[in-house]
């Protein structure tokens, strides 16, 4: 007894310390917590055999794959879900069909196995691993970028074949016997549960959510969560499909619901640790003693298994209009072999298709191929940010644009003004050319549209007709200038309200009839004027009053500046004129450099 109840605790804390020790290291290192993970279970497993037999921890970790595609699933919204089905049924499937047909091709041609065997096989290494491609573009924080949507609807619909794959197995399988369901009652039954699914996420979720919201009871909530995500999972798993198929059809039914954000928060905390989990299991899953035995046959099926995956993913990337560098991305994130294959060949295995041993071999093939992932990807990611002179592109995706204010540019002036309006619950559809910015703001929840501001079609598609103030935040004069001439003249109605970037391009811009407009370090200037005064001994009322008195000057110098020309309102900045002009006559000789005869800039 125990020793039972040792062995209870013990290996919880070596996997746990494991995650702890690697995960830091490999993330400082720049290689991934993927990896470190994985390290963590081969050193755990295989290497000091501290834990023997990972098949209990494994069926126990793949939960966190379950809980990764719920969350995902809870992004999706089923219009956006809609929105990507060419990708998914075409980019999908292409990949699948063209990837499994060329590896049939090279393992039957190697002798390696039958011609059935060799189909089961070449399909099962077609299949890419949902795990670890998603977690990099967690890591990367890629998962809104285009590349992040077009990998995930390969992934997708990898999940949805899964179906027919099995299938395939049960009829390849069969010598003479019979099979308890034929394929088309098998993908019956699966049908009828995804449209189960369908019908309790639209009428019964979101009913037993306000109940037990009602209540108050925090811990009943997160019990609820768990059990949407595991049921669903359960009922698909038991029609044929796959457990995280289930959890992430739970996610999409829920995804416009009032108790989205809750529920993320409650999951997260599961989703992270037996993800952790599962990548350690992989690694304790590998066997040593295999790879040893077969290391030259290994040694060349490993790369050639990569490298064919990622030419086929780079070539139907590029025939589907992806840019190279998303289509370099996409193809180094999923050469690897996935975890359905492990269901795959462990059923060929069972049905007489190949053997244990050949089982095992594949398995191992597809571990290492696994292992090497998060290298290849950090790889491919290093070389793309070293080209010199490529611009990197990202397509144009406006589903759901359209708000009562749109921004055009999001550096850090956009950004503060942006949260103002975010936090006051408005909508704001946020435009912006740069990808890096983009993907960056994902990973704070921001949702921006990429494109150019300069161009019409890009306005139009995000939603200027719609819109009933654009605000122009971007941060180069001549780029602003161009935008707001574009608007006036298409749109002369419209409520323009723009970043200036000093005092002449601030009466430039109200001769363009802007609303409003603010030097972009105006209020900064005041602000920073006031506190270095209260630190002189100023009272903060004697500090306000003073600033407030410079805002009021300085905007009706601007007034008049704006009708009678750059010399108008010399009088307001002080009682007598002072040149250089200050804001204030300074009372002690200051020791500057001039410039300029003006002061424009304040």
């Amino acid at each position: 007894m125990a020793s039972a109840t040792e062995a209870l605790f013990a290996q919880p804390l070596l996997l746990l310390g494991g995650a702890v020790i690697a995960a830091p290291i490999f993330r400082k290192l720049g290689l991934g917590t993927v990896l470190g993970y994985l390290a963590a279970g081969v050193v755990i497993g295989p290497i000091l055999h501290l834990i023997g037999g990972s098949g209990e921890i494994l069926a126990v970790a793949e939960l966190g794959v379950v809980l990764l595609l719920f969350i995902i699933g809870l992004e999706l919204k089923p219009s956006r879900l809609w929105h990507m089905r060419r990708d998914i049924f075409g980019l999908g499937s292409s990949q699948v069909v063209l990837s499994g047909l060329v590896l049939t091709l090279l393992v039957y041609g190697a002798g390696l196995l039958d011609w059935r065997g060799a189909l089961v096989a070449g399909f099962g290494l077609a299949l890419s691993s949902t795990a670890f491609a998603l977690q990099l573009l967690d890591d990367y924080g890629d998962m809104n970028s285009r590349y992040g949507q077009r990998s995930f609807s390969i992934l997708l619909f990898q999940d949805l074949a899964i179906v027919p794959l099995l299938a395939m197995v049960s009829v390849l399988g069969l010598q003479g016997g019979e099979a308890q369901h034929s394929p088309l009652i098998e993908v019956g039954i699966a049908l009828a549960a995804v449209i189960g699914m369908i019908f309790a996420g639209r009428y019964l979720l979101t009913p037993m959510f306000q109940i037990i919201g009602r209540t108050g009871a925090r811990e009943a909530m997160i019990a609820a969560a768990l059990f949407v995500v595991l049921g669903s999972a359960y009922l698909l798993q038991a029609a044929g499909l796959s457990m995280a198929m289930g959890a992430f059809l739970a996610g999409v039914m829920l995804a416009e619901s009032s108790y989205r954000h809750e529920l993320e928060a409650d999951i997260e905390p599961f989703r992270g640790l037996l993800l952790a989990l599962f990548f350690i299991a992989v690694g304790l899953s590998m066997e040593l003693e295999v790879i040893i035995d077969n290391v030259a046959l290994i040694a060349i099926a490993v790369p050639v298994l990569m490298a064919v995956k990622a030419l086929i993913i780079f070539s139907i990337c590029r025939v589907s209009g992806s840019s190279r560098s998303d289509a370099i991305r996409i193809a180094v994130l999923l050469p690897q072999g996935g975890e359905f294959g492990f269901v795959l060949f462990t059923t060929a295995a069972a049905a007489g298709l190949f053997s244990g041993a050949q089982s095992s071999l594949l398995i191992s093939i597809v571990t290492l191929s696994m292992a090497l992932t998060p290298l290849t990807a950090l790889i491919g990611q290093r070389l793309l940010a070293r080209e010199a002179g490529e611009k990197e592109e990202m397509d144009e995706d406006f589903e759901g644009a359209g708000s009562d204010v749109l921004m055009v540019g999001f550096s850090r002036f956009g950004q503060v003004a942006a949260q103002i309006l975010l936090a006051s619950g408005r909508d704001v559809t946020i435009l912006d050319d740069s990808p890096d910015r983009v993907r960056q703001a994902a990973t704070f929840g921001f949702r921006i549209y990429f494109g150019d501001g300069t161009r019409l079609d890009m306005l139009r598609a995000a939603g200027i007709e719609k819109a009933k103030i654009v605000a122009v935040c971007t941060h180069r004069k001549d780029i602003t200038d161009k935008i707001v001439d574009l608007i006036r003249s298409e749109y002369p109605d419209v409520r323009l309200f723009v970043r200036s970037y000093d005092r002449i391009h601030s009466l430039e811009l109200r001769a363009r009839d802007v609303e409003y407009e603010l030097r972009e370090t105006f209020e900064s200037g005041l602000l920073f004027g006031r506190r270095t005064l209260e630190g002189l001994g100023a009272t903060e009322d004697e500090a306000y009053e003073v600033g407030e008195d410079i805002r009021r000057r300085d905007d009706e110098r601007l007034r008049l500046q704006a009708q009678e020309g750059i010399l108008a309102g010399r009088e307001l900045i002080h009682k007598r004129p002072v040149k250089p002009e200050p804001l204030i006559k300074p009372k002690k000789p200051v020791h500057a450099v001039e410039t300029s005869t003006e002061a424009p800039a304040a």
